[in-house]
């Protein structure tokens, strides 16, 4: 089922080959920051650990602005010979990019809904057309306008009432997903005084065009705890409490239905669901529990005639089923099987239409989508032909139509949004993803999948690309990729700023390892809780197994992974150093003991389904087993690159830099580590489109200048 579904001392300074005395001076004079050691005891279950660089927690200390500043200084320069570099780098990613692009247009409710580009400009422009394409362009948002003057800009969670009059929005400013909703008036351009803080963002309007409900989380852990309702022309300070979160491994939600006939609140943990509804007519009404929430039990509905459709586990259904049931009976025990539960498939989502259903699947680590009439004559499957893919459904708001709308990409493929007509099964590409500069062309690169066997006889499969006439003699520059948590799939997908490294005699790969929901839910079970290892050493097996096949060697092989996967970042690092040449971790979550203990921080104890509740000893000696930050050890680390956002909500800023600060004083070689913090930006790194491409040229730098690649 679909997730609602983020160093070292003594630094090596590489400078110009002709410029080795000046390298040996700027060493000389180039020493990485200390950072000062408090120690601190922390106990649990009797076992007593220090933690020399708590103190790093304290956000607003000045100490810790400046130890944070200290090491961006360092970094800048120990890497002011590769500035030219980036700046090179990030002008060809740029190059690349259709600046005055858009997104293909989506009919809804009688208008027709784009996303645009400007030339030179950061940030989106959202608009709406009434009822032709050729009629008059509104523009709702222009972010370029909004974000002046911020740091930070992000706009969030449009949503427009049923009569197209009233559209409410969501801003961030800070990069801690922390929302201020408004409302604006689409007829007159006006924005409603009323702000309501503290929000996810995500809103709802109900069938009378004046009600609004929204998601509220708490200042602290920022959990999504409470939804309110709203009503035009009344200030905040009277919206009205509809349902509170109390259980606090939970998070909670609210939408309409594709049918508009329902408002739907979620709850929902790693491991359980539960969801109430209400007629979108009747807003101040009561919201009626669908099925009460079963510890182990997860389902997701979807309106249609008379009746809901649910994708659950329930029945043991690993891999989940389909079930139907009336809308006026929608307890567990009126459900009945539509698609039944398959071993070697996972069912993944559907998306209704009137006249057919469409199941997406996952066998074999593949996505399959199947169209299925309702009428029950006639179903069948997208052929999808290609060794390695990635294809999605992606807007389909219309319920009455004939026409699905979904994507496709692979590793050389750039993505494509596609209608395909149900009926008739005529495919029309909509649009390609553009890739400007006239070099790319999709048949100079070779994509295939492997498969590498783990410690336990597993068989994990990798996605890889390269530029054909690339020799597997061990020589070559490989860059391999993994998250592994949460059950999140790292499907094979096209990526123009990738180019920069492929076309330089860089391999990409993605190692799609336990802990993820790849090859179906038993692949995510066998990576979580008491499996965790699983993911460590399955991403391990796989650099083995890179090295073996002479893809690369251990002197040319990177490994990168962000927040869960800089988790993974850091276990590699622990266990099996020797196997790389440089790492990249991106927000990465590393001091998992103190972090899962400390319930005061935004999103632990939603996590201990994920992770376990170390309150309990067993979980907290496993996990203790592999945090990162509590392993580190006197050994030779591999070159590392270590970025964080100063307000990070999801993995605290601190985690990055106590790791970094351990690991200076505990690495025995002189190899690079550098921090490098975001003093304005959050999980998501920096929020215009241009600025992200600066930070991906630090990090593509990192790798070019260690394989001393510059053309």
């Amino acid at each position: 089922m679909k997730k609602i579904t983020y160093f070292l001392l003594g630094c090596v300074i590489f400078a110009p080959v002709h410029s080795q005395n000046k390298t040996k001076k700027m060493s000389d004079k180039l020493q990485p920051p200390v950072a000062k050691i408090v120690p601190k005891t922390l106990e649990k279950h009797g076992d007593k650990r220090i933690d020399n660089y708590y103190w790093l927690n304290e956000r607003e200390n000045p100490e810790v602005i400046d130890y944070l500043n200290k090491e961006n200084e360092y970094y800048q320069k120990s890497t002011a010979h590769t500035k030219q570099f980036q700046d090179e780098l990030f002008l060809e990613m740029k190059g690349r990019i259709k600046e005055d692009d858009s997104s293909v247009p989506y009919l809804y409710n009688g208008y027709y809904y784009i996303t645009r580009f400007e030339k030179g400009k950061d940030y989106p422009i959202y608009s709406r057309k009434k009822g032709s394409l050729d009629a008059k362009e509104e523009i709702m948002f222009d972010c370029n306008e909004m974000a002046k003057g911020h740091a930070y800009f992000n706009l969030s969670g449009l949503n427009v009432s049923e009569d197209n009059k009233w559209v409410a929005f969501g801003v961030d400013l800070v990069s801690r997903r922390q929302y201020t909703i408004q409302i604006k008036n689409l007829e007159t351009g006006e924005i409603l005084p009323v702000k309501i803080e503290n929000t996810s963002g995500g809103s709802t309007w109900a069938g009378d065009n004046k009600t609004l409900f929204y998601t509220r989380n708490d200042q602290q852990t920022l959990r999504s705890d409470k939804i309110y309702k709203h009503s035009l022309g009344t200030e905040s300070s009277a919206d009205i409490l509809v349902f509170h979160e109390k259980d606090d491994t939970f998070n909670t939600f609210v939408y309409k239905e594709k049918s508009k006939k329902y408002l739907v609140i979620g709850s929902s943990s790693t491991l359980t669901s539960e969801y109430q509804i209400l007629e979108s007519k009747n807003p101040n009404g009561e919201f009626r529990v669908f099925q009460k929430r079963t510890r182990g039990l997860e389902y997701s509905i979807s309106h249609y005639g008379d009746s809901f459709y649910i994708v659950t586990n329930k029945d043991k259904a690993t891999n989940f089923k389909l079930m139907k049931t009336p809308e006026t009976a929608t307890s567990a025990e009126n459900w009945k099987d539509l698609i039944g539960h398959r071993k070697d498939v996972l069912l993944e989502g559907i998306e209704i239409f009137r006249d057919y259903l469409v199941v997406e699947e996952r066998s074999n680590g593949l996505n399959k989508i199947q169209i299925r009439p309702w009428n029950g004559k006639g179903e069948y499957y997208l052929p999808f032909e290609s060794e390695t893919y990635t294809a999605y459904t992606t807007t389909n708001v219309d319920f009455d139509t004939e026409i699905l709308r979904y994507g496709y990409q692979s590793m050389a493929t750039p993505s494509s949004v596609i209608d395909f007509n149900m009926s008739t099964q005529e495919k029309k590409v909509l649009k390609e993803l553009e890739v400007l500069g006239g070099k790319f062309d999709k048949n100079n690169y070779i994509e295939e999948r492997i498969w590498a066997t783990a410690t336990d006889g597993t068989k994990v499969p990798i996605s890889i690309v390269y530029r054909k006439g690339i020799k597997k003699d061990g020589k070559n520059p490989l860059l391999l990729y993994a998250y592994g948590s949460y059950g999140a799939t790292m499907d094979p997908y096209f990526s123009s700023t990738r180019l920069s490294l492929l076309d330089r005699g860089f391999i990409y790969a993605i190692a799609h390892i336990r802990g993820g929901e790849d090859l179906g839910r038993e692949w995510y079970e066998n990576g979580k809780l008491l499996k965790k290892i699983n993911t460590f050493t399955d991403f391990i097996d796989c650099s083995k197994f890179v090295i073996a096949e002479k893809y690369t060697s251990a002197a040319h092989l990177y490994a990168e992974g962000g927040s869960a996967g800089g988790l993974l970042m850091g276990a590699i690092v622990n266990m099996a150093p020797e196997l790389y040449n440089g790492v990249i971790a991106q927000v990465p979550f590393v001091d998992v003991v103190t972090t899962m203990l400390d319930d005061t921080i935004p999103l632990t104890t939603g996590e201990y389904d994920e992770w376990g509740n170390p309150n309990e000893k067993v979980f907290y000696d496993y996990m203790l087993s592999y945090s990162p930050y509590d392993q580190v050890k006197k050994q030779d680390y591999p070159n590392m690159y270590v970025s964080t956002g100063l307000h990070d909500s999801q993995v605290q800023y601190f985690e990055p830099a106590k790791w970094v600060a351990k690991l200076r004083v505990m690495k025995t070689n002189d190899k690079q580590l550098f921090l490098d913090t975001n003093m304005d930006a959050g999980h998501g790194g920096a929020s215009g489109r241009f600025e992200a491409l600066k930070e991906l040229a630090k990090e593509f730098t990192f790798l070019l200048d260690l394989e001393k690649i510059k053309k």
